[in-house]
């Protein structure tokens, strides 16, 4: 049996979402991969990120993935001292042109920077708020609501598990984990199917002695399994930029071993055709080895 593969696209930034998006589109159609694609929606505020200095393990990752080679440095000055550049009005186009090659699109979130880094002390309404206007943009684009979103930063809570049952997703992609889930947070089960990613991302893997950037692919494929559904999260500033070489091998090497790219969204489908049978898990914050802060996290299983 065939290890089956999601790949989950999140686009950060806008010169993420103008550069890289179309080359990762590029890449996946050349190798016959599907995927998709979560887009940032609203001003592009980057520079204001600075303030996870405080965070631990923090200046470890920036030491390693060099921040600056990656994202540019007119990226890391966005909202800070330089205008913030309104990624979904600026990138239309270039959206609409990954939905019309026949990839799936969603919501990653309005400002990535907010959404990330002040998730926790917005209440229900301010989250309320902020992922309303990423619906509304996405619309805009696309004229349709979308069926999906994965949280910036993998930052998730009850308020905002609420506020996406009541967008009526289909399913959304919040947490680090191994199988799909239903999520409970204290005392609620929440209706959204949670499919977390399962394997680490390259910024993770990136800058570790034991992972060389020639090793990063082949350390991938030995984490594949088939006998579970494998979620890899890519973005497009890392694997569409600056290791667009490492993404290439990585999909050469899926190729070469018969590896089966499925969409989410399709996958979901399936899912909730039995819906029953899917487990509830507890969600709960977490560390990941080779990422600074808590991420949400599939916790134990509660049925």
């Amino acid at each position: 049996m065939a290890a089956r593969l999601a790949l989950k696209v999140d686009a950060d930034t806008d010169r993420g979402t103008r550069i890289g998006i179309p080359n990762l589109a590029a890449d996946c159609a050349e190798f016959g991969a599907t995927a998709c694609f979560l887009f940032s929606l609203g001003p592009d505020q980057t520079g204001r990120a600075i303030t996870r200095i405080f965070r631990p393990g923090f200046f470890g990752k920036v030491s390693r993935t060099s921040v600056v080679e990656i994202y540019g440095l007119r990226t890391l000055l966005n909202g800070t001292l330089l205008p913030a550049p309104h990624v979904g009005r600026r990138n239309g186009d270039t959206m609409r042109r990954v939905e019309d090659a026949g990839f799936e699109v969603g919501i990653h979130c309005y400002r990535h920077y907010r959404w990330q880094d002040y998730l926790d002390r917005m209440d229900l309404d301010e989250i309320r708020a902020e992922f309303g206007a990423a619906r509304r943009e996405f619309a805009r684009i696309f004229g349709r609501e979308s069926s999906t979103a994965g949280a910036a930063g993998w930052q998730s809570n009850a308020r905002s598990r609420e506020v996406y049952d009541e967008a009526g997703l289909l399913y959304s992609s919040d947490t680090r984990g191994t199988h799909p889930f239903f999520p409970r947070i204290g005392a609620k089960t929440y209706a959204t199917l949670e499919i977390p990613s399962t394997l680490p991302t390259l910024d993770e893997l990136m800058g570790r002695p034991e992972y060389p950037d020639g090793a990063i692919a082949g350390h991938l494929m030995s984490l594949l399994r088939e006998d579970r559904l494998n979620v890899f999260t890519l973005h497009s500033e890392i694997e569409g930029m600056g290791r667009r070489a490492i993404f290439r091998e990585l999909l050469a090497a899926c190729r070469k071993a018969g590896v089966e790219f499925v969409r989410m969204d399709t996958t979901a489908r399936e899912l909730l055709a039995a819906r029953e049978k899917l487990p509830v898990c507890e969600q709960v914050m977490a560390t990941i080895e080779g990422r600074s802060g808590l991420v949400a996290t599939q916790g134990p299983l509660d049925r």
